[in-house]
C-alpha cells in the first residue's frame, strides 16, 4: 500500500533504517533532558488531519508544527522530515482495520470483499493517500503490514500457493486505488464538457471508431447504476475461483 520512488536523502537523522526504527517505534528515547511534549504520532495525526482539509501539498513542517503552536525546528526532535513524515501519516489513516471478524469462517470470496470495501473506504476518506503512496517496494509500518497480511489471510482458504495470493491482493490494491483515483480526478462541470464536445467529435469521425460508436450508441458512457468496485470485485474473485477450479 505504499510510498515515493525519489531517493530519501542520507543525514545522520534519516535514512532507511532510521525510518524503519521510527514506524515502528524503535528509535533510541532521550535519557536526558525535559519530557518530550509531542510523540511522532500525535504528530503524524495532525498532519494526516492537515491532509485531509487541505491536500497533501500543503503540509509541511513548518505548517504542522503551527498546529502545535512550537516552531519547526521543535519537529524534528520527533521527525527527520517531510519523506518520514508522510510515512508515519499513511501508518495513521490505516492503524484502524482491517476488522474481518464478522466475516464467515472459511468465505475466502466475502473475506476478500470486506477487505477491499474497507480498504476503498480509507482511500475515500484521505484522498491524499494516492499521492502519499505508489505501488513500489518500500520500507512498510506495522498498520500497512497488518492490511497486506489481512488480504493474504482472506485468501489463504481459496488454495492458492503465496506467490498467487500476492498477485491476487496487488489486483484488488490496484482496483481500488484506480478508482480512488477517478474519484478524485472527476469534475461533474468538466465531465459534462467533455461528454459534449467527445459526441461532437465522434459524430464527424464515426467511421473511423465504430466500435466505439456502436458502443457509445448502446450508453456505455451513460450512468448506470452498476458500482465499479462490485463489478471489478466480482470480476476478480471470478477469475481466482477459475484459477483454482483449474488447478484441482
Amino acid at each position: 500500500m505504499a510510498g515515493r520512488s525519489k531517493e530519501r536523502p542520507r543525514d545522520e537523522n534519516g535514512g532507511p533504517r532510521a525510518t524503519l526504527a521510527l514506524l515502528w517505534g524503535e528509535q533510541e528515547k532521550p535519557t536526558r533532558g525535559p519530557k518530550p511534549k509531542l510523540t511522532p504520532q500525535r504528530i503524524a495525526t495532525a498532519a494526516a488531519e492537515l491532509a485531509d482539509r487541505e491536500g497533501l501539498d500543503a503540509v509541511s513542517m513548518s505548517k504542522v508544527a503551527g498546529e502545535f503552536g512550537v516552531s519547526a525546528m521543535a519537529l524534528y526532535r520527533y521527525v527527520p522530515g517531510k519523506t518520514e513524515l508522510v510515512e508515519l501519516m499513511v501508518e495513521a489513516v490505516l492503524e484502524e482495520g482491517p476488522d474481518l471478524a464478522g466475516v464467515p469462517e472459511g468465505d475466502w470470496r466475502a473475506a476478500v470483499r470486506e477487505w477491499t470495501r474497507q480498504c476503498a473506504r480509507v482511500y475515500a476518506a484521505h484522498p491524499w493517500l494516492l499521492g502519499a503512496t505508489a505501488l513500489r517496494r518500500q520500507i512498510m509500518g506495522p498498520c500497512q503490514l497488518r492490511w497486506l497480511d489481512a488480504a493474504l489471510a482472506a485468501l489463504e482458504p481459496a488454495g492458492l500457493d503465496g506467490a498467487r495470493r500476492h498477485q491476487v491482493f496487488l489486483l484488488l490494491i490496484g482496483l481500488v486505488r484506480n478508482l480512488a483515483q477517478q474519484q478524485s480526478d472527476y469534475d461533474e462541470t468538466q465531465d459534462a464538457e467533455w461528454n459534449r464536445l467527445s459526441a461532437e467529435l465522434l459524430a464527424r469521425h464515426a467511421d473511423r471508431f465504430p466500435a466505439l460508436t456502436r458502443a457509445v450508441a448502446e450508453g456505455a458512457f451513460e450512468p448506470n447504476g452498476i458500482d465499479p468496485l462490485q463489478f471489478g470485485l466480482d470480476r476478480i474473485l471470478d477469475g481466482v475461483e477459475a484459477l483454482v477450479a483449474g488447478r484441482e
